[in-house]
């Protein structure tokens, strides 16, 4: 660890244990930003670092952007980097990962720490920037290493390492909650697909099974004698009525038109069109023929009941 550290072995702490270990210590300083290293520890890697971040600073400031202000809240759990307005969380530094951790010698303002970065396994390092408090910051880091090692030892290395599983699961299950989240909604997008091809199934179906203008013939109505009723322009069944005979037949119209002694072609009721005789006659014509069709029907009923 840093140099610091070891001055301040054989005296006492700037810090309470409970505040460190129950909650924590606040401070507010510019962020210059982080940068990969190539090694863990050592203070040629972090004065490489701290001239890279500062020579990139003055870059940004010639533009015009100013150095964010973040707040530092240091624990026995890790440093936390967050915004000091909305107190959003920007970094998460757990105390494990820490590798190395100073304050700049010949520029009082700058601290530093190493740390391991927990997605990539990469080595960053932090560049901040204060003008009172870098190297009380630097102790306090410092200060929450040795308590956390103490009860790493009271503990006999079980803390540590059940804090190691407990963030391994919360990992893997919000990485399994969000590959399941997935899944579901793959699933219910085939299953409105499917849903979707049945009904235009269905639909072709239906039109397929029931064709428009399809219209079913209706059997013609009979009277009391189970016959068809009469109609002047449509011509009688020749069905048998129930007692077995076969009503006369209809004359058929001869081909061959014959005449009488003077030359007259006789008189057919039957065989008659509607404009041969004036409507007067032509409606008696119509009746007689009714009247011998019911003399027929009242014949066979006769017989029938007779019978």
């Amino acid at each position: 660890m840093n140099r610091a550290f070891s001055r301040k072995k054989d005296k006492t702490w700037m810090h309470t244990p409970e505040a460190l270990s129950k909650h924590y210590i606040p401070y507010n300083a510019k962020f210059l930003g982080s940068t990969e290293v190539e090694q863990p520890k050592g203070t040629e890697v972090v004065r490489d670092a701290v001239r890279k971040l500062k020579f990139a600073r003055h870059i940004k400031k010639s533009e015009g952007q100013k150095i964010p202000k973040v707040e530092l809240q240091i624990s026995i759990y890790g440093v936390k980097i967050l915004e000091p307005k909305t107190k959003e969380v920007q970094h998460n530094c757990q105390l494990h990962r820490i590798s190395f951790c100073a304050d700049d010698k010949t520029d009082k303002r700058i601290f530093t720490f190493i740390c391991k970065d927990s997605e990539s396994n990469k080595h960053l390092c932090y560049v901040f920037d204060s003008e009172k408090c870098a190297e009380e910051i630097t102790l306090t880091i410092g200060q929450a290493f040795d308590l956390a090692y103490r009860k790493f030892l009271e503990s006999g290395g079980k803390d540590v390492e059940t804090r190691k599983q407990i963030a391994g699961l919360q990992k893997r299950s919000s990485r399994s909650s969000r590959c399941w989240i997935q899944d579901l909604e793959t699933e219910n997008m085939e299953l409105k697909n499917k849903v979707q091809d049945l009904e235009s199934q269905l639909r072709i179906a239906q039109v397929s099974t029931s064709p428009a203008g399809s219209v079913t013939p209706k059997s013609p109505s009979t009277d009391i004698f189970d016959m068809i009723p009469f109609s002047p322009i449509s011509h009688p069944s020749s069905t048998p009525t129930r007692n077995g005979t076969q009503p006369p037949p209809i004359p058929s119209r001869s081909t061959e038109i014959k005449r009488d002694l003077f030359g007259a072609e006789p008189f057919d009721p039957f065989n008659c069109g509607a404009g041969d005789f004036p409507p007067d006659i032509q409606s008696k014509l119509d009746e007689m023929q009714r009247q011998r069709w019911l003399v027929y029907y009242f014949h066979n009923f006769k017989q029938l009941t007779t019978s």
